[in-house]
């Protein structure tokens, strides 16, 4: 639910759609040394069930596992099917049917947190994945090429990334890396491997500005396609590195958890985990070819999906000496409220003129009882991006922790159906079932009819008259 300007600043936590206000832009603050740093890590393709601490088997993840077992570990996060329209949630608050664009686009005028952030007095630096300036396939007209936004101009003093400044032809994220360091294209980089030079430059960030808040968006490349091998993989000595099979699943997952480890480390290294919260979150759930156990169950990958395989994800926030250690909360999360509690954290203010969806739950990381959402909304028109013509509608649906509703009027009781099979018939479930119902259409009635629809024409309002 969304929040006024006023409100969101009262408490950071009233969930209810509402008017914004129109206070004037709040002018930069100090620096101050109270302020926490934040480091956000945002995992890309990967569910809940590859992790260990959620009940993961198949893959080895002690970074992670370590963070939740001294911090807090969220058992209902959700993210976006896909990763942009997760990504775009995560760094402006907002529900897509709000401000959504197009695959691979953030509209050219949005504010994100780092914007927010820095003008709170923070430091902000990006390192990985951008991909929200352009993503055309070649036949695409050539004039709403690059429509979106670059990283110097999205809130961030300093950025190092992947697909910032081409379209397709954006080159490996992986081995031999196609990547731009303060937009100076690295040249150097043969026989490298993209994950670590991401991980080095955060770790140089952190030290550069270790006397100072900072905040560490890092959306990382792993888990990401192509399947490549990683430096800890036996292809990778000798074999085609950029090679790609699902078998690399294991070992990218892993090699994932040990980059997690090496920004972890070097906050312990700078004397700063004291004075850091660290977020760990995920834009969607793992790829379709891949399967991973979860409590001895094979779970296979649902990204692109609307079910749980392809939204729910993990969530773990840790703040040494602040969080509560081993705590496990089943508390509503969706990427808004990543945003929310980032800029909570820093004191940082929204900007003005926007309807925030985002709740901070930065006070239940402190255990307090904060105001944890009671639903969740997704909006998912992934257009234009690979295979956009084959999507004739779009997956539209308001859940609970238990029910989840479709706007077409399908109802599924999520934990015993989690493959949505059995739609529950209006007026044929438990006074329960028929209550959430009621509750789940009143949110997606909040969303006007013509943000209901495909987005047929994302470029529309950007076309000129012939």
């Amino acid at each position: 639910m969304a929040l006024s300007r006023r409100d969101f600043l009262k408490a950071s936590s009233l969930a209810a759609f509402a008017a914004c206000a129109s206070t004037p832009e709040p002018a930069a603050e100090a620096p101050s040394a109270e302020k926490p740093n934040v480091v956000l890590i945002l995992c890309d393709d990967m569910g809940y069930e590859a992790v260990g601490c959620y009940g993961g088997t198949s893959h080895q993840t002690p970074n992670l596992d370590l963070l939740a077992a001294t911090g807090v570990r969220f058992t209902q996060a959700y993210a976006q099917p896909l990763c942009t329209p997760t990504r775009l949630q995560l760094m402006t608050g907002q529900y897509n049917y709000r401000n959504w664009l197009g695959f691979g686009l953030m509209r050219p005028d949005e504010k994100t947190f780092g914007h927010q952030m820095q003008a709170a007095g923070y430091k902000t630096c990006i390192s990985g994945k951008w991909q929200m300036w352009s993503y055309n396939p070649p036949d695409f007209e050539p004039e709403f090429r690059g429509l979106g936004q670059r990283p110097e101009d999205a809130g961030f003093d300093d950025w190092y990334v992947w697909h910032a400044y081409h379209t397709e032809d954006k080159g490996s994220r992986y081995a031999d890396p196609t990547v731009v360091d303060n937009a100076k294209p690295v040249e150097d980089a043969k026989g490298l491997y993209g994950p670590d030079l991401y991980v080095e430059h955060i770790e140089r960030f952190m030290e550069a500005h270790r006397a100072e808040p900072f905040f560490v968006y890092y959306p990382m490349a792993l888990t990401h396609g192509p399947f490549n091998p990683t430096p800890d993989s036996a292809d990778w000595a000798g074999g085609d590195r950029l090679a790609s099979s699902p078998k690399n699943f294991h070992d990218m997952v892993e090699y994932m958890d040990k980059c997690v480890g090496r920004v972890t480390a070097k906050l312990d290294e700078l004397g700063l985990r004291e004075k850091t919260l660290i977020l760990f979150f995920s834009d969607n759930g793992s790829p379709r070819e891949t399967t991973s156990d979860l409590n001895g169950k094979p779970i296979q990958g649902g990204k692109g999906l609307p079910t749980d395989a392809g939204t729910r994800v993990p969530l773990i926030a840790n703040w040494t000496g602040v969080t509560p250690e081993g705590k496990v909360l089943d508390d509503l999360i969706d990427a808004t409220d990543i945003y929310a509690t980032v800029i909570d954290a820093g004191g940082a203010k929204p900007p003005a003129g926007e309807t925030i969806d985002g709740v901070s739950f930065l006070p239940r990381l402190r255990g307090e009882p904060g105001h944890p959402k009671d639903v969740i909304i997704v909006w998912h028109d992934p257009r234009p991006g690979a295979g956009k013509k084959a999507y004739t509608h779009l997956d539209l649906f308001a859940r609970d922790k238990r029910y989840k509703l479709y706007d077409d009027g399908r109802l599924y009781d999520v934990p015993n159906d989690v493959l949505e099979e059995h739609p529950i018939p209006a007026g044929e479930g438990s006074a329960e079932a028929e209550a959430a119902r009621l509750k789940l259409r009143a949110a997606l009635d909040e969303i006007p009819a013509e943000k209901r629809e495909p987005l047929w024409d994302p470029y529309a309002e950007f076309r000129q008259p012939k």
